[in-house]
């Protein structure tokens, strides 16, 4: 009889994600062959993993959690393959237990591999896929830092947003909830104008140029009419210039200082699926 290591249940429950003791019982009753072994495994259903690792996995449960002095927050999305999946109370439960972890750990690559009740985070992953029968990623991970964090998860945990913000002030949670649902809501593509990239601006200056041209105006009106452009442009896609969603007269940035004269939002990340 072939001996069975460790390192050969290991290999075996990657490879699967069966669980640990399933692939150590199917390499003891296959005399160590792996093909059998996994033959085996795939007569109980459990042979997933491997044929599923080229599978699009754009559902699930995106989730934002902050610490418990509301420095630092961190967004995740665990992606699976289906709506019926994502909506699971037991996936959610695990996407936020992991979420809670990814707070201790500033990389993605860390918090992997991290201990996870007794398994590393990537292997939890491999585990889970072999028990749900889909592809389980960890598909999206940011973190933040602020002097004040908040976050908002949207309905159907389709969205999750952190919003740092200048102070921790009074009525700051109300706030930053509701500039991280701004930002949810939005989509904005930076925080404010520094925040664009530079060839973001180039090609819509060009845009605008190529329509003013359309339209009949003057090459040497352009430069200055585009320009005004471009400002509609950081008005529509930097948070805190965009209108602010519960009431259109103010921006993010003057609803934020009407909360507190000094205040301001210094960061912000959003996560969704798809």
């Amino acid at each position: 009889m072939a001996t069975i290591t460790a390192a050969d249940v290991n290999k075996l429950r990657t490879i699967t994600g069966a669980g640990m003791m399933d692939c150590k019982k199917a390499l003891v009753e296959s005399d160590g062959d792996f093909d059998l072994a996994i033959e085996n495994l795939r007569k109980k259903g459990q042979k997933v993993a491997a044929n599923r690792s080229d599978r699009e996995s754009t559902e699930g449960a995106a989730i934002a959690v902050v610490n418990a002095d509301k420095t630092s927050g961190v967004v995740i999305t665990l992606n699976c393959e289906t709506d019926f999946v994502g909506k699971n109370e037991g996936f959610v439960k695990l996407a936020t237990d992991l979420a809670n972890q990814a707070l201790n750990y500033d990389t993605k690559e860390a918090f992997l591999a991290s201990d996870f009740n007794g398994i590393t985070v990537a292997d939890k992953l491999i585990e889970q896929t072999g028990v749900i029968g889909e592809k389980i990623e960890i598909a999206s991970f940011q973190k933040l830092s602020g002097a004040f964090v908040g976050s908002y998860i949207h309905a159907g945990n389709k969205i999750a947003t952190l919003v740092a913000l200048s102070a921790s002030v009074a009525g700051g949670d109300e706030a930053a909830r509701n500039v991280a649902m701004q930002a949810a809501a939005m989509n904005p593509i930076a925080l404010n104008e520094a925040g664009v990239d530079a060839s973001i601006i180039e090609k819509e200056i060009e845009i605008a140029k190529d329509q003013l041209r359309q339209e009949g105006k003057p090459e040497a009106m352009l430069d200055n009419i585009a320009k005004g452009k471009i400002q509609r442009f950081y008005k529509d896609n930097t948070l805190v210039n965009q209108d602010y969603i519960k009431d259109g007269s103010m921006s993010v940035a003057a609803y934020v200082k009407s909360v507190d004269g000094g205040l301001t939002v210094t960061g912000f990340s959003r996560v969704a699926l798809g």
